[in-house]
């Protein structure tokens, strides 16, 4: 995001369109005895995904609800580009009305609106305990020492492997544990000559490959201070391009162009590997047949940077609260459930499927299950060991507005530009665009 939003044209239509976000409604609801019982507290809550984002949000309220029956909780489902262009809009008009009292913001972005919009949002600090999250979780959504978000799923990835394909290549599941790309190439070459599948699936025009590299090392496409393009004289980001090059150029690689056809690689058996987000385990279990073939290894790490770990993240959100009417109950609601409630957590993780940065859930039932689809691994603890491992990097105001411009330069690469020419261009684009 590279300005504020400077246009309010949409501010009437979103005071007419929006959910609102005042906690001072009085309304009447139905007492489990059936008799009429007055409201006093209402709050509203933003975000995307109905089976995902929504359905847990839906169970945090539920578990609330047990003990705050006063209290009407309004889940409101939008799509994430939407909810980013009605919170600008409405944040740049000054007004607060029409927005929600909860937000989900992804961690990508975070920092983009607690900078841009300093006043805007609710410090949690003393609401929850910020040690009790993930270490890597708390850099997006933090500043200045305050704690604004609440720390919600973990994109932690993984590797996930057909092992029946290894085992045609002479391979077991753990000769793939802790390794780094140049083994994970070595491995794909043998699995291609063997079986005749491809390793992996990738769309040459999406960079989450480069972005779980460069984490993997606690490095980013921007200095510490979050806006300075880090691009030119990066060495991870340099290892993290000729590796992927690497990758592309061994002939492991089903290309895709778009989601579908990533789910369809590896759902249609046609390649061994997927290398990614946790979020990707429901699409890789939809496949009933494939039971007991897949399992799930630490996150291949960079050869030559000795920072680099076999863990990294993908993705990721996180909840916030507006400084707004309403502001106490939200954040009360908000400590209360996914703050600090195990039992909730749990399940996340069974009903939903999401594994949370919440660390005191990991010793929980739900956590340390064992898993028959991937042959009695216990994937969601594997998970939860490898979130405490990711290095914690500043993602800051513009990895997408970034990585716009690395996208082009990334087929230049391909293509066969030098590599010093590639990030010398992409560091003068990304200064001249983002001053």
């Amino acid at each position: 995001m590279k300005k504020k939003i400077s246009t309010v044209l949409l501010a009437s239509f979103l005071l007419l369109t929006a959910c609102s976000s005042n906690s001072s409604d009085t309304s009447s609801t139905t007492t489990p005895s059936g008799g009429a019982k007055t409201t006093s507290k209402e709050i509203t809550v933003w975000a995307w995904d109905k089976n995902f984002n929504i359905a847990a949000m839906n169970l945090a309220k539920d578990a609330y609800a047990k003990d705050h029956p006063d209290v009407k909780i309004n889940v409101v489902e939008y799509a994430q580009d939407d909810i980013i262009q009605k919170m600008n809009t409405g944040l740049n008009s000054g007004s607060k009305s029409g927005l929600p009292n909860v937000v989900l913001i992804e961690d990508y972005r975070a920092q983009s609106f607690l900078k841009t919009y300093p006043d805007a949002f609710a410090d949690m600090s003393a609401s929850i305990k910020a040690s009790d999250f993930a270490e890597y979780k708390l850099g997006p959504t933090s500043l200045n020492g305050k704690q604004y978000g609440v720390p919600f799923d973990s994109g932690v990835t993984g590797l996930y492997v057909r092992r029946d394909y290894l085992e045609q290549a002479g391979y077991k599941v753990d000769d793939l544990k802790n390794i780094d790309w140049q083994k994970f190439i070595e491995v794909g070459k043998a699995v291609k000559a063997k079986t005749g599948k491809d390793l992996l699936t990738q769309d040459p025009n999406d960079l989450g490959l480069v972005r779980m590299m460069i984490q993997s090392a606690g490095a980013w496409y921007l200095k510490s201070d979050g806006t300075t393009p880090d691009l030119k004289d990066n060495p991870v980001l340099k290892e993290a391009f000729e590796t992927y090059k690497e990758i592309m150029n061994a002939n492991i690689v089903k290309i895709n162009s778009d989601w579908n056809s990533f789910l369809a690689g590896f759902n249609s058996g046609a390649v061994a590997s997927v290398p990614t987000g946790n979020w990707i385990t429901p699409s890789i279990k939809s496949q009933a047949d494939q039971s007991g073939k897949w399992a799930v290894v630490p996150f291949p790490k960079l050869k030559n940077t000795a920072s680099s770990v076999n863990a990294s993240n993908l993705g990721g959100s996180s909840w916030y609260v507006l400084n707004s009417d309403g502001k106490d109950t939200a954040a009360d609601f908000l400590a209360k459930t996914l703050g600090s409630d195990v039992n909730l957590y749990q399940k996340l993780v069974t009903d939903v499927g999401v594994v949370g940065t919440y660390k005191p859930a990991a010793q929980g039932e739900a956590y340390t299950k064992a898993d028959d689809f991937f042959g009695g691994q216990k994937v969601i603890s594997d998970f939860a060991t490898w979130t405490a491992q990711i290095p914690k990097v500043n993602y800051g105001l513009h990895t997408y507005a970034i990585e716009d411009i690395l996208k082009v330069e990334m087929q230049n690469y391909l293509k066969g530009k030098d590599i010093a020419k590639v990030f010398s261009d992409a560091q003068s684009q990304a200064e001249s665009q983002l001053k």
